[in-house]
């Protein structure tokens, strides 16, 4: 009988211990799948809030962009001279705040450490540290009607308690319509006294048989068209006339000009040709109904679909 209960106490202790050791293994098991569910959803998490601040990032520059453009703009209304240096000058205010070296309000928080520090504090909202380094900006004229700002940046985000992190190279991009922006070729060949802001023309056709609505609608509308001839808006901030691939043209109103008391000339209307030394020969045009002040030279005649008046 003793026998048997040793036995009995042998299997009960080695059933214990089998219990046990299933129990530890499944208790620990468990724990490293809920371990593995927990870090799934922390990096599920973290990668949602690296969406969005790439989404985030765009916004901001667009802020950034438009700011940027409007105090050089500002400048030049200030100092009646065009932007000498505008890349230079952009790279000025993104990255110090400051045009021409005096400070700019408007780019508190809108230049890229002012852009950064917004991302750091919104990470911190969600434990995880972020830097963005080695910027690069560039801004050029995408088309007639939009300037592209990029920015390049090393792109880092780290979670606090190191589970994860994302280490990339990133490219944020966006665009800026030049629409509602002044011509700056108005603005510093009147003093100020003439602004235009930058419309795209409504009309596609500016003649319909001898009718000259459409165009006397488009020159009193102070509208302007693309043109591969005429200057894209970032070279007219920097006063340059010569053609460009994006470039837009408007048509000046001379009874404007004279009505600020500005001695007008008899030449071609198109703005990049009158607000420079370019002087090429230009007619009074038919069909009738445009003013006697109103001429074009050959080369435009096609684009506003008018021919040259006899002895005009």
């Amino acid at each position: 009988m003793i026998g048997v209960v040793n036995k009995k106490g042998v299997f009960f202790t080695l059933l214990a211990f089998v219990i046990i050791a299933i129990f530890v293994l499944s208790f620990s098991f468990i724990s490293k799948i809920e371990e593995r569910q927990s870090v799934e959803k922390r990096v599920e998490s973290l990668n949602d809030f690296v969406l969005g601040l790439e989404e985030d990032i765009p916004r901001q520059l667009y802020t950034s962009g438009f700011r940027m453009i409007f105090l050089l703009e500002n400048k030049i209304f200030e100092k009646g001279t065009y932007v000498p240096d505008l890349d230079a000058s952009l790279q000025e205010a993104f990255f110090n705040g400051t045009i021409y070296g005096e400070e700019a309000s408007l780019m508190s928080g809108a230049t890229f450490s002012g852009i950064e520090n917004s991302l750091r504090i919104k990470a911190a909202k969600v434990n995880a540290n972020l830097s963005l380094e080695n910027p690069v900006l560039a801004v050029y004229q995408e088309s007639s009607w939009n300037i592209r700002v990029n920015l390049t940046a090393d792109f880092f985000v780290e979670d606090v308690s190191g589970l994860a992190s994302w280490n990339r190279t990133g490219t944020f991009s966006v665009l800026i319509p030049v629409s509602n922006f002044d011509d700056p070729l108005y603005i510093v060949n009147t003093d100020g006294l003439v602004t235009h802001k930058i419309v795209q023309t409504p009309y596609t056709t500016f003649v319909v048989g001898e009718d000259v609505s459409n165009l006397l609608g488009h020159l009193n509308g102070h509208y302007s068209i693309e043109s591969a001839s005429g200057p894209s808006f970032l070279d007219r901030l920097q006063g340059l006339t010569s053609g460009s691939g994006n470039g837009i043209e408007s048509l000046v109103h001379l009874q404007e000009l004279s009505g600020q008391g500005i001695i007008v000339e008899d030449k071609s209307v198109v703005d990049y040709i009158y607000f420079s030394s370019s002087n090429p020969s230009a007619c009074n045009v038919v069909p009738a109904g445009m003013p006697s002040w109103f001429k074009l030279d050959s080369g435009h005649l096609f684009n506003y679909q008018v021919n040259c008046q006899e002895g005009g």
